[in-house]
């Protein structure tokens, strides 16, 4: 039985288990600062971005198994983005 999504957010609200376990996983390695919404974008925006139809057991494997550091690294990246953005806005 195949499951299909309506929505990225339908997808997300499936997910949402998973998402929790490995935020919560990434506090107890001292990742106290990574949200489900940085976990999430990261799947979305680097791990899944060329993926074609993944199942669902798929996609919470990734949740679960995704490397911290990986996702630690996407969020600084970014972060990293976002400030130059308002320095040199500001200028």
């Amino acid at each position: 039985m195949d499951i299909e999504f309506n929505s990225l957010e339908e997808l997300y609200n499936r997910l949402k288990p998973a998402l929790n376990t490995k935020q919560r996983e990434m506090v107890r390695c001292g990742y106290n600062y990574i949200k489900i919404e940085d976990i999430w974008n990261y799947l979305k925006e680097i791990k899944w971005k060329k993926a074609n139809n993944l199942s669902l057991y798929e996609m919470v494997s990734d949740v679960l198994n995704v490397d911290d550091i990986a996702i630690d690294g996407y969020l600084k990246q970014k972060l990293n983005l976002k400030t130059r953005e308002v320095y040199f806005k500001e200028e």
